[in-house]
């Protein structure tokens, strides 16, 4: 079957239309083995989605498709011309500044007034000019969380971001990409193995398993959010039995 791949959404006037990804039969296979077998999402304008699922069912293979990271696929995907993507490891590059790093592959000149802007908006404007190799791992990762602003997405695509931090660190992290969201409105995609963070971040979680989305779960709780609100709890366990743990347990 033939891919359609990354087709914008945006209409002749340059406006977006919901939804910003439409993934119909999508199927991914390395060698006879279909990690990613005929999966359908859809992500609108603005909303914030955690995909959770067990190791290896194929939450960062799909992510790298979204990101046109790897077109070898089948079915139909159609994302945001206009997207960005933070990893795990925040990938900068030693031998450039801060500063430089964040205006990484932007078209023209680099623009210090660009990137200066979005170290602010990520509170590490005073270290625009340091090597990345004196950065702490939390202000790594708000680098690479520039990096990907100063692009203004309509979809932001986060692998994991939060993985390696301190638990210190991670709450800091967390409740700064919910800030940036509310204040932006792109919409979100965040691939996460912690059923928490998914609650605490996300209007909807979807579940991955045998290479299709298996569940979804609406999150209709007000932010700012933690794990003290009416109603966590209960989603937080609906997670994780899905998940197969026993909620009591964890």
């Amino acid at each position: 079957m033939a891919a359609i791949l990354h087709r914008s959404l945006s209409d002749g006037a340059g406006t977006l239309r919901a939804p910003v990804v439409r993934v119909r039969g999508l199927t991914r296979r390395f060698g006879t083995r279909a990690v990613i077998d005929n999966l359908n999402l859809e992500i609108a304008a603005g909303e914030f989605v955690a995909l959770i699922g067990v190791s290896g069912c194929g939450k960062s293979t799909l992510l790298r498709v979204l990101a046109d990271l790897d077109a070898e696929i089948e079915g139909e995907v159609i994302v945001a011309a206009r997207r960005a993507v933070s990893f795990q490891e925040p990938r900068l590059l030693p031998w450039k500044s801060v500063w430089k790093n964040v205006v990484l592959g932007l078209p023209g000149r680099p623009d210090r007034a660009h990137a200066n802007a979005a170290l602010d908006e990520v509170g590490l404007g005073y270290r625009a000019d340091v090597w990345p190799k004196v950065l702490s791992g939390g202000e790594a990762q708000r680098a690479s969380l520039a990096r990907a602003l100063v692009r203004e997405p309509d979809l932001l695509l986060l692998d994991e971001p939060f993985g390696a931090l301190d638990a210190l660190t991670r709450i800091n992290a967390q409740k700064l990409v919910a800030e940036l969201w509310q204040q932006h409105g792109y919409a979100v995609l965040l691939v996460t193995h912690d059923v928490e963070e998914a609650v605490l971040l996300a209007d909807r979680v979807v579940m991955m398993e045998a290479g299709v989305i298996a569940h979804e779960l609406a999150v209709d709780l007000p932010h700012p959010r933690d794990v003290s609100q009416p109603g966590f709890s209960a989603l937080r366990r609906q997670l994780l039995t899905w998940l197969g743990v026993d909620a009591r347990a964890a």
